[in-house]
C-alpha cells in the first residue's frame, strides 16, 4: 500500500518518473485523488516552499520539484475533474503592461497550484483592459500582478484603477509582487497584499481569503 508520504518525498527530492509511478500506484492501492493531492503532493510542495522561504531550496530545486508536482497532477486532473473534487480557489496571474519578465510570474504560479489552487494565468505585458477583461470572465478569488522593473510599477497602479472603474475591484483580493516592489508601494497604490517571493505569495493569498 503506497503512503502518500512516499509521493511527498519524491516530489520534494524533484524525482518526477517515481511521483508519476507512486501516483498510479496510489490509484490502484485505492487512495482517491483528493486524497493523493492533499497528502501527496500538496503536502510535497508545502515543504518545498517552506525550505525556499528558509533559503535552503533555490530556484533549480523548486523548478524540478514543481516538474515533480505537474508529473503527478497530469494524472490526477483529469480524475478530480469527473469527481468534482476541483480546486475551490481561483488564483489569476500576470505580469503588467510593458513588462516582459516571467520567470517569477512562472514560479508563484507553480507554488499555487502546488498549494492547491486552479491557477489561471494571463502571461505577461497584460494590459489594465485585459486584466478587467480576465477578471470579468474568470472570477478568480485573488488576481497576482508582477513588475520586475520600476518603469513598469505604474502598470499595477493603472490597472487597479481599471478594476475599479469596471466595478471588479471589490470581488477579488489583488496581490502584487516583483523585485522593485515594496509593502508601501501596495499600500500606496491600494493592493490588498504585498508578497517578497513566490512562496510568501501562498501564505499572502490564504491570509487574504480568510479576511473575505
Amino acid at each position: 500500500m503506497i503512503d502518500p508520504k512516499q509521493i511527498a518525498e519524491n516530489l520534494i527530492n524533484g524525482q518526477a518518473p517515481k511521483v508519476k509511478e507512486l501516483v498510479e500506484q496510489a490509484l490502484k492501492d485505492g487512495l482517491t485523488p483528493g486524497q493523493i493531492l492533499k497528502e501527496g503532493l500538496i503536502e510535497g510542495m508545502n515543504v518545498v516552499g517552506t525550505r525556499f522561504k528558509a533559503n535552503e531550496f533555490y530556484i533549480p530545486e523548486v523548478l524540478v520539484a514543481a516538474r515533480a508536482m505537474h508529473a503527478g497532477m497530469d494524472i490526477l486532473k483529469p480524475l478530480l475533474a469527473k469527481s468534482g473534487d476541483k480546486p475551490t480557489v481561483k488564483f489569476m496571474i500576470g505580469t503588467v503592461k510593458g513588462d516582459l519578465h516571467d520567470i517569477g510570474k512562472n514560479l508563484v504560479g507553480m507554488m499555487m497550484e502546488g498549494a492547491g489552487f486552479e491557477v489561471i494565468d494571463v502571461g505577461i505585458d497584460v494590459s489594465p483592459e485585459k486584466f478587467v477583461e480576465a477578471v470579468k470572465e474568470k472570477k478568480p478569488h485573488v488576481v497576482g500582478m508582477s513588475a520586475l522593473l520600476t518603469t513598469t510599477m505604474p502598470s499595477i497602479k493603472t490597472s487597479i484603477e481599471a478594476l475599479k472603474s469596471a466595478g471588479v475591484r471589490d470581488k477579488t483580493k489583488i496581490l502584487i509582487g516583483g523585485a522593485p516592489i515594496t509593502e508601501n508601494f501596495a499600500q500606496e497604490v491600494g493592493a490588498d497584499g504585498y508578497a517578497p517571493d513566490a512562496a510568501s505569495a501562498v501564505d499572502k493569498a490564504r491570509e487574504l481569503l480568510q479576511q473575505r
